[in-house]
């Protein structure tokens, strides 16, 4: 073998492994072996939007719908845990700082005059839909996309952790 034939079979050798290699990343990705997003909520999938479910807002906060991010919270009973969830949704928005102007919260739900004297500013959200969303928390972006759900029950700090990066990346709200 000459030197051009063996520069020749080692350019080539460069080239399938090199091809070999983002085809094999590119499969590892897609089965999830080891990577993924970074978000602790489960993204809302079909996506689904805040007029699809026809939002009536009532309350404190019925001007500022547009415009403004939300924490939404939907029970159609709220016991200890809704409750609890509510709260901690309160001190989340506190949290947020220089940030919290531009979030909202708003509950969906029977129990909302009940819990409405002890949270003043929770906005009421009525559906004009029939078919409501599962019960849990949601994060709708500015411009009424419902991006994350969580479980009733989730720790508010990874509620927190993802409404913070969504804060920080968004140029909009």
């Amino acid at each position: 073998m000459t030197k051009s034939q063996s520069q020749l079979v080692l350019i080539m050798l460069v080239a399938l492994l090199s091809l070999g290699g983002s085809y094999g990343l590119f499969y590892l990705a897609k089965s999830g072996g080891g990577w993924g997003t970074t978000n602790n909520g489960e993204f809302v999938s079909p996506q689904t939007t805040v007029q699809q479910l026809g939002w009536q807002v009532s309350g404190p906060q019925a001007a500022d719908v547009a415009g403004h991010w939300w924490l939404w919270v939907v029970a159609d009973r709220c016991e200890a845990a809704c409750r609890q969830t509510v709260k901690d949704l309160r001190a989340l928005h506190v949290l947020l700082n220089k940030e919290a102007g531009r979030v909202r919260r708003g509950f969906t739900g029977a129990a909302w005059a009940d819990l409405q004297d002890e949270f003043p500013a929770l906005a009421q959200v009525q559906l004009q839909t029939l078919d409501s969303p599962k019960a849990g928390i949601y994060i709708a972006d500015p411009l009424g996309n419902l991006v994350f759900y969580y479980p009733i029950d989730t720790n508010p700090k990874l509620v927190q952790e993802d409404l913070k990066k969504l804060l920080k990346v968004s140029q909009i709200g």
